[in-house]
């Protein structure tokens, strides 16, 4: 299907592409359900509540790619990670189906478990399919990335017409999401022949004592864990244990932090890595921080976005109203038409010894990110005097935001697996991920500031985000050149 590239990668594509079809139907209605009426169908939240309890879902669908990057790296391999990962997501789609508060915390706690297994580990083995030195590989990413945005524009377009609608209502569109994953399930099944040896236990039946004890205890660790959880998630349905999703979310932020530095410093201190490898991993390091400021950007698009879009945005359409979550496909829209466009310019100016370095790329990234808020900045002035805004001001802002996330997105990925050490691919991508789950708890934060109660306040609340992300950018460009020294030769083997 797509000439040129290994067969593997057709199979991948079209994985990811169901899966994201679930992860974005699901999310274009989840701050829209958590805010509507109790009367209506939903749960009735205030919105800082809401968009914190958003910003924890998908901080913690990223923050367990870590602990899945490494069930695949000693247990189950990548391939076998990415099945039954996929198989638990869609157990949470279908659970959130059922109309019960518990129900819909279960099964966001079933999405993020499912996601933590497959997301590192689906990303991993797409890496696996290029050799070393492989000048398809930035492409094929980016080829790769189309497919998980085909996926997530039509999932909230299937997703929100159910769950807007007042015929059918919110558990239908989660049901949607789940037949989404299952179909996923079976074309993995079906065709996951196509990955040859990428993605293997880590492995073979024909081990020795040794390596046999140590495998037992790392099932140990992970059943002893999943147990933990379970006993947890028990207190706080009984209502034994209360938390404040908006200081859970605060605390939550500073905890991947620490964690984030721990393991850095684990890595860079006992992990044996040669001084190739060291400066690699402080590149890395950087991207870190860049992604998840990025991401706290960003995800507006499902919080305070999908909620502009719903109570400040004229919506009608002659006599039809265009669900609020419909905007959601707008990010995925842009990116299937931009990508190949993207792909091909990299390419274009590899050829030509031009093409920007990771850092540049980030930079700009950052920059364009920080432009689509200040459209939105333009448009809240518009609220503040008391109008309802066109759609074409969230179009441009999405549009610059699709441009920023094409810039960085993809070539982060790309740069983590050229960049890891050999022995710790899977965990360093579940480390990339970790970015994006402190950027999502930061995303709910920042959402929650913006008030309905106080539109006054919103100019100034999108002026401090263009601040920040224009900043940031201006940062990672001034220092591009010690970036990219530290870097090396990407393609370069370290000897470990």
């Amino acid at each position: 299907m797509f000439p040129g590239h290994p067969a593997g990668l057709q199979t991948l594509f079209f994985t990811e592409m169901w899966e994201r079809f679930s992860y974005y139907g699901m999310r274009a209605l989840l701050v829209l359900f958590m805010v509507d009426a109790v009367q209506t169908g939903g749960l009735g939240l205030n919105d800082q509540t809401a968009t914190a309890i958003y910003g924890i879902y998908t901080a913690a669908v990223y923050l367990v790619s870590l602990p899945g990057g490494w069930i695949a790296d000693r247990l189950l391999g990548a391939k076998q990670s990415i099945w039954y990962g996929g198989i638990v997501i869609m157990l949470g789609h279908f659970t959130l189906a059922i109309p019960s508060p518990y129900a819909f915390f279960l099964g966001l706690l079933f999405v993020i478990l499912g996601t933590g297994l497959l997301k590192p580990n689906i990303s991993a083995v797409v890496g696996a399919l290029y050799a070393p030195g492989d000048p398809r590989r930035d492409a094929g990413f980016t080829i790769y990335y189309m497919g998980i945005n085909i996926g997530a524009a039509i999932g909230p377009l299937i997703c929100s017409t159910l769950g807007e609608s007042s015929d059918w209502g919110w558990h239908y569109g989660f049901a949607a999401a789940g037949v989404g994953m299952l179909l996923g399930l079976i074309q993995f099944r079906l065709s996951s022949w196509r990955l040859g040896d990428a993605g293997q236990p880590p492995h073979s039946r024909n081990i020795d004592a040794t390596r046999a004890a140590a495998i037992r205890r790392d099932w140990t660790r992970v059943i002893v864990g999943l147990v933990s959880l379970a006993i947890l998630v028990a207190l706080l349905m009984s209502g034994t244990l209360e938390v404040n999703p908006v200081t859970l979310a605060r605390n939550s932020t500073v905890f991947i932090g620490l964690i984030a530095l721990a393991y850095f410093i684990y890595l860079y201190r006992f992990a044996g890595l040669d001084q190739l490898e060291r400066n690699r991993l402080l590149v890395i390091g950087i991207l870190f921080f860049g992604s998840a400021l990025f991401w706290a950007g960003f995800e507006q698009a499902g919080s305070s976005l999908n909620l502009f879009a719903e109570r400040f945005t004229d919506r009608m359409l002659g006599a039809f109203e265009i669900p609020a979550g419909w905007f959601q496909s707008l990010n995925p829209a842009f990116i299937i038409l931009l990508a190949p466009v993207y792909a091909s310019l990299w390419v274009a100016l590899a050829r030509r010894n031009l093409e920007p370095s990771t850092p540049l790329k980030f930079g700009l990234g950052l920059i364009t990110l920080g432009l689509g808020f200040a459209v939105m900045l333009f448009a809240a002035r518009l609220v503040v005097d008391g109008n309802t805004v066109l759609p074409t001001w969230l179009f441009f802002t999405y549009l610059l935001h699709t441009m920023g996330e094409l810039a960085l997105s993809p070539v982060g990925l790309s740069a983590t697996t050229k960049l890891a050490p050999r022995r710790f691919v899977g965990q360093m991508m579940g480390f990339w991920f970790l970015s994006m789950s402190m950027g999502n708890l930061l995303a709910g934060l920042v959402a929650g500031r913006f008030d309905a109660e106080a539109v006054s306040e919103m100019p100034g609340l999108y002026t401090q985000i263009v601040l920040t992300t224009v900043g940031g950018g201006l940062l990672m460009l001034a220092f591009s050149r010690p970036i990219r020294r530290l870097m090396g030769n990407p393609e370069q083997s370290s000897n470990s």
